[in-house]
C-alpha cells in the first residue's frame, strides 16, 4: 500500500514574507508612486524613470555596504561617504575632461577604495577593531585627503563617456538604470551561485561553525571590506560626471542612506542573509520618500528624521515577522 504524503500546513503570512523581506520595500515604492501620482500630475511613468535613475547612483555603494553588513557582527562600512567624496575630486583631476584619460581615471579611484577597504580589513581583522570604529576613523582620515584635493581642484571639465553613460539614455531608458538593473543581477548571481556567496552567509549567521566547516572567513570578510571600497570609489567617479564636478561632502548622504537602502530591502543587519534586488527596492524606495519629502516642501533636518523613522519601522515590522515565524 503506498503510504499517503505527509501533511504540510501553508505556510503562514509572516513565514511567507521572512523569505521575501523586500516586499516592504517593493510595497512601500507602488504607495508612494501612487501618492505622489494623485498629488502632482507631472509625476508619471517618466518621472519615476527619473527617480529610478537618481536610485542608481545610491544602488552601487549600497550594494558594497550589503555585502559588508552580510558578515554579520554589526560590520558596517562608515567610511563610504569620505570614499565618496574624494574619488571625485581624483576622477575629475586625473581625467581633466579628456575620454583618452579615463581608464587612468577609473583605475586610481578603483585603487583607492581598494586602498581604504584593505586598511578598513586589517584594522578589523587583525587588531579586532570593530568595524563601525574603524571605517569611521578611515572616513576622518579621508576627509582631510579630501581638503588637500579640493585645494589642488582645478578643473570642472568631465569626460564626455562618462558623462553619457550618467546621463544618457538607450530607448528612452537611462544608461545608468540600464547599469544598475545589470550590477543588481550580477550581485544576485553571485550571492546565490557562487562560493564567495555561498561563505558571505556562512560567516555572517555563525563565523566560528564556517571556519570549522573550512570557510576562509577572514578573507571572506576581508573581500567584502574591498567591494565596498571600490564600489564607492566608481560611485564618485560617476556622480562628478552627472554634477560636472565635484564639491565637499558629495558623500554625505550616502552614510545613511547606504545602510537605509540595505536594511529597507531587506538584508539582515545583524549579517548572514543579504537580497541585491530588495537593496535595489530600497534604493528606489529612499528617493520615492525624499522626493515627497522635497515635493512638500519639508527642510533638510525634517527629512533625515523622517528618513530614520521609516528605517526603524522597516526593523521593527521585520523583528515581528522574524517572531512569528520562530512560533
Amino acid at each position: 500500500m503506498t503510504a499517503l504524503p505527509a501533511y504540510r500546513p501553508a505556510p503562514s503570512f509572516f513565514q511567507w514574507v521572512e523569505t521575501r523581506r523586500w516586499i516592504w520595500s517593493l510595497a512601500g515604492i507602488v504607495i508612494l508612486w501612487l501618492v505622489l501620482s494623485v498629488l502632482t500630475s507631472r509625476f508619471s511613468l517618466q518621472s519615476l524613470s527619473g527617480v529610478a535613475a537618481s536610485a542608481a547612483f545610491l544602488l552601487f555603494p549600497s550594494l558594497g555596504q550589503m555585502i559588508v553588513v552580510t558578515t554579520g557582527r554589526g560590520n558596517i562600512d562608515l567610511s563610504i561617504p569620505s570614499v565618496i567624496t574624494l574619488s571625485a575630486f581624483l576622477s575629475v583631476n586625473i581625467v581633466d575632461g579628456s575620454d583618452a584619460r579615463l581608464a587612468l581615471g577609473l583605475g586610481a579611484v578603483a585603487a583607492v577604495g581598494l586602498g581604504v577597504g584593505a586598511v578598513n580589513a586589517f584594522l578589523v581583522l587583525a587588531l579586532r577593531i570593530p568595524a563601525m570604529i574603524t571605517t569611521l576613523a578611515t572616513g576622518y582620515i579621508l576627509a582631510t585627503a579630501t581638503l588637500l584635493a579640493n585645494r589642488s581642484f582645478s578643473t570642472y571639465r568631465v569626460s564626455p563617456a562618462l558623462a553619457w553613460f550618467t546621463t544618457g539614455k538607450i530607448a528612452g531608458v537611462p544608461v545608468i538604470v540600464l547599469a544598475a538593473l545589470a550590477v543588481t543581477a550580477l550581485a544576485a548571481f553571485v550571492l546565490s551561485r557562487t562560493v564567495f556567496g555561498r561563505a558571505l552567509s556562512a560567516v555572517g549567521q555563525n563565523r566560528r561553525a564556517a571556519e570549522l566547516a573550512g570557510v576562509p572567513a577572514s578573507r571572506v570578510i576581508a573581500l567584502a571590506f574591498l567591494a565596498s571600497g571600490v564600489a564607492a570609489g566608481l560611485t564618485g567617479a560617476l556622480l562628478s560626471a552627472r554634477a560636472g564636478g565635484a564639491f565637499l561632502d558629495m558623500g554625505s548622504p550616502f552614510l545613511l542612506q547606504s545602510v537605509g537602502a540595505v536594511v529597507l530591502g531587506g538584508t539582515l543587519i545583524f549579517g548572514g542573509c543579504a537580497t541585491a534586488f530588495g537593496t535595489l527596492c530600497g534604493s528606489v524606495l529612499l528617493v520615492l520618500i525624499v522626493t515627497t519629502m522635497q515635493i512638500a516642501g519639508l527642510p533638510g533636518g525634517t527629512q533625515e528624521i523622517i528618513q530614520g523613522v521609516v528605517i526603524i519601522a522597516v526593523l521593527a515590522l521585520a523583528g515581528v515577522a522574524g517572531r512569528e515565524n520562530r512560533r
